[in-house]
């Protein structure tokens, strides 16, 4: 409900695999994943009936269901650490805010780790660091490096949307 999707629901079908299928050789026989098959199911909006994850669920929506998945599994399992790569896929606006709040909360209890191209997410972080690719030579680095406040503001003006030295792109960032 919290991630815009309380109309909707989320099950887990499990059904076996056929007799005739359990015990031949290739990847379907028994072995370590058993003899069952496991599919999510998902219904964006009430009345809906909930269809393979897999085929109907919006970049959006996988995103914010493995947000509330790994939230989930964090709390049961123990997870001190979560990393989200581009959790925010497909959504924008109000609800790239909700998700940047709900990783907010997460983080009180587990690092969270994120990779992020939107600003509301960018904003909410305690330290943000620039990640870009650079050719050099004959190859291709990848630089990591902590932005200080300064250059925390510049980056989420950027992300936002800004040109660089936008007095209001600026200004929304640092608020």
């Amino acid at each position: 409900k919290d991630l815009g999707m309380g109309g909707g629901g989320f099950l887990v079908h499990f059904s076996e695999i056929p007799p005739e299928d359990a015990y031949r050789t290739d990847e379907a026989r028994f072995g370590s994943r058993g003899l069952d098959q496991a599919e999510f199911l998902f219904s964006a909006n009430r009345g809906e009936p909930p269809r393979p994850l897999a085929r109907i669920a919006s970049g959006g929506e996988a995103s914010r269901i493995m947000l509330a998945l790994k939230n989930i599994f964090a709390r049961i399992d123990g997870i001190d650490c979560l990393i989200f790569d581009e959790i925010d896929t497909g959504i924008s606006g109000a609800m790239a805010h909700v998700v940047a709040e709900k990783m907010a909360r997460i983080s009180r209890e587990r690092q969270v780790l994120c990779v992020s191209h939107l600003a509301q997410l960018a904003a909410m972080a305690d330290h943000n660091y620039l990640i870009e690719k650079r050719e050099e030579g004959e190859k291709t680095l990848t630089h990591v490096h902590l932005l200080s406040d300064e250059e925390r503001i510049q980056e989420i003006a950027r992300l936002a949307g800004g040109r660089e030295g936008d007095a209001s792109a600026l200004s929304h960032a640092r608020e």
